[in-house]
């Protein structure tokens, strides 16, 4: 650790660096909204554990000047592991459903098979979709109209799906089959089909719809297979349930490696590329994909243009973790 004094809560990893900063070295810290990071911060700050998190969770819910709060308690460090920072954006997708199948709906989603081990790797996706390994057991949560609709639904590990009868109801993630999550957009380009620069959610989805025939074969390369439950608990009006089993928000939560960066932390980014970004977020999800010092998912809201928003990114920049300073009564 670099000049980073007395920090709590962050990854002793030994292949990691840490530098700590000062506040005028983020820039654009001063024009963020803190008061709205700060309403995001209070909502999980309760599941914060360790030293030196009960002060600041008692001073956040009473805090007036946000700036102030996150400038009095937290010193910014820069964590690296020598990978570039890599951001990208997930979304809550609305989509296409009914309870029971039909000619239309013919694709299931599945909750939590019993028999699924805690860990080590069991049945692959091209296992379960190609020999029916869970039907008839009534894990089926719902079916949907197309089967890349079930992959994205896996990757961004929420969402809605709209009923026949107009009732919506909500997904959320349950678990894996504990195989390794593998990148289709990295096979198409290692397949020369795409470019590195032109490879997006959209241009995989428009993809698969225009070869039916070798779709299934390229979602099989990735072995990894979510699992749903149905939320009940979440109102409309807000967005899916993260890691923390609270609700995320959009463009004020992220997803991280938390082996890395704690759950709960508040994390500056400075994201580059066409929709640059400076802002504090939230660190209240993980991802299958989303490993290392310098790597986040930023969530970008609910519905197609959320989805059109988040596919958008995968842009370089820097993001900068918020450490507790050690109080002296900790």
């Amino acid at each position: 650790m670099t000049g980073a004094g007395a920090l709590v809560g962050l990854s002793k990893l030994a292949d990691l660096t840490t530098t700590a900063l000062t506040f005028d070295q983020l820039s654009g810290w001063v024009d963020d909204d803190h008061t709205a990071a700060l309403a995001v911060f209070r909502s999980t700050c309760d599941q914060l554990p360790g030293v030196g998190w009960t002060d600041i969770c008692a001073s956040a819910s009473t805090a007036s000047n946000a700036r102030a709060f996150f400038e009095t308690f937290f010193q910014p460090v820069l964590i690296q592991d020598g990978t570039p920072m890599l951001f990208t954006g997930y979304f809550e997708p609305e989509l296409q459903g009914s309870l029971t199948p039909n000619a239309i709906y013919r694709y299931p989603i599945y909750g939590l098979p019993p028999n699924l081990p805690q860990d080590g790797p069991w049945l692959t996706r091209q296992q379960i979709e190609q020999s029916g390994a869970l039907s008839g057991q009534g894990l089926e949560i719902a079916w949907l109209d197309d089967p890349a609709d079930v992959f994205f639904l896996q990757v961004q590990g929420s969402g809605r799906i709209k009923l026949p009868g107009g009732q919506v109801i909500r997904v959320g993630y349950a678990g894996k089959n504990h195989h390794p999550y593998s990148s289709i957009g990295a096979e198409l380009v290692a397949r020369e089909v795409f470019s590195a620069d032109r490879v997006s959610a959209d241009a995989i989805r428009q993809w698969l719809h225009a070869h039916p025939d070798q779709s299934r074969e390229l979602l099989w390369t990735n072995a990894s297979y979510v699992f749903f439950r149905t939320i009940t608990v979440v109102p409309a009006d807000q967005g899916p349930l993260g890691a923390m089993n609270r609700s995320v928000t959009a463009l004020r939560s992220i997803a991280v490696d938390p082996g890395v960066v704690p759950l709960g932390a508040p994390v500056w980014i400075e994201k580059a590329g066409n929709d640059p970004m400076n802002r504090l977020m939230i660190a209240q999800d993980i991802g299958s994909a989303i490993k290392g010092a310098q790597r986040a998912d930023i969530f970008y809201g609910t519905g197609a243009d959320a989805g059109q928003n988040a596919g958008r990114i995968r842009d370089t920049g820097r993001m900068i973790v918020l450490s507790p300073i050690r109080q002296p009564d900790a």
